[in-house]
């Protein structure tokens, strides 16, 4: 019998996976040097080996998705880290493919956008029926998932 998290990769391999803010950027740090991860205030919580679950995850997809929101995101933190960041960014956008959604839209789609904001909702909207999500945010995973949204917490593939 098949888990249910090997079950979601093989139906969405071909589809894609949409990356949420924390894990784009443990992605991008750990491109900067693996020994970076746990020295930069937001992927402390992460390790070397949670790079490497992320690397080979990624690679079993055709489609590496995003949302601008998310991308502002990690560019503003990746800003704190000065060069080379930017051109590792910069590079690592060539891979991704972006799905744009009007601001006006997402937060007029209904009560969410006041309790999970302008990035989570577009996160949504751009998956519904579309990609599996990958996030580390249990609150976001679980609101994903009443919504029919297939999501993978994260945390839920590392080891600890």
């Amino acid at each position: 019998m098949i888990d249910p998290i090997e079950s979601l990769l093989r139906r969405y391999f071909s589809k894609g996976i949409l990356v949420d803010t924390n894990i784009l950027l443990l992605l991008f740090v750990g491109e900067l040097g693996r020994e970076r991860i746990t020295k930069f205030g937001r992927t402390e919580q992460f390790t070397p080996n949670d790079y490497d679950i992320l690397i080979d995850l990624l690679q079993r997809f055709t489609v590496i998705a995003t949302t601008p929101n998310i991308l502002t995101e990690v560019n503003s933190l990746l800003n704190k880290l000065g060069e080379p960041a930017r051109e590792v960014f910069a590079k690592g956008l060539v891979l991704l493919e972006e799905t744009y959604i009007p601001s006006r839209e997402i937060a007029s789609l209904d009560w969410s956008f006041l309790k999970y904001g302008l990035t989570d909702c577009g996160i949504a909207e751009a998956a519904q029926n579309k990609y599996l999500v990958l996030t580390d945010d249990l609150k976001v995973a679980v609101y994903f998932n009443q919504r029919g949204i297939d999501t993978i917490n994260f945390n839920n593939l590392r080891s600890f």
